[in-house]
């Protein structure tokens, strides 16, 4: 039995965008602030680099997956390809909502301000999470 990838960009950008998102949104976001010396303000500073950093990775792995459709040949509109489109409006939202927002309530904390209670951390998480099952699903869907 031999296994055949459909769309081998495809699949290499949808690995690197969950290995970016597991790395960084599932490991890095909460453990620097265990480390010797980084208080609430480095931490946060820190995080909206990465983070903006992260979005932009993204956006270029989402890019390079529309490539792969068009490279290949295949219909932009298979139901299969939800699974990437879902991630794909997930991205969108984080990038006009949630990170604008994120990054303003970093900001006051950095400036000293203690800024009302949110969910908007709440709110990122399960968008990330959600994007990951959505794109380990559809990687799987590229193998015949």
């Amino acid at each position: 039995m031999s296994i055949v990838i459909k769309e081998p960009l495809v699949i290499a950008s949808v690995y690197l965008w969950i290995g970016f998102v597991g790395a960084i949104s599932f490991m890095e976001a909460w453990l620097k602030f265990r480390a010797p010396g980084v208080n609430l303000q480095i931490g946060l500073g820190i995080g909206r680099l990465v983070f903006n950093a992260l979005n932009k990775v993204e956006w270029a792995l989402a890019v390079s997956i529309l490539c792969g459709f068009f490279i290949s040949g295949q219909s932009f509109l298979s139901p299969e390809k939800l699974l990437y489109y879902i991630p794909l409006a997930l991205l969108l939202l984080q990038t006009i909502w949630l990170l604008p927002a994120l990054d303003q309530r970093a900001a006051m904390y950095i400036q000293g301000i203690d800024p009302p209670k949110s969910r908007l951390h709440i709110y990122y998480v399960s968008v990330e999470v959600i994007k990951v099952i959505c794109l380990l699903i559809f990687s799987l869907k590229q193998f015949k």
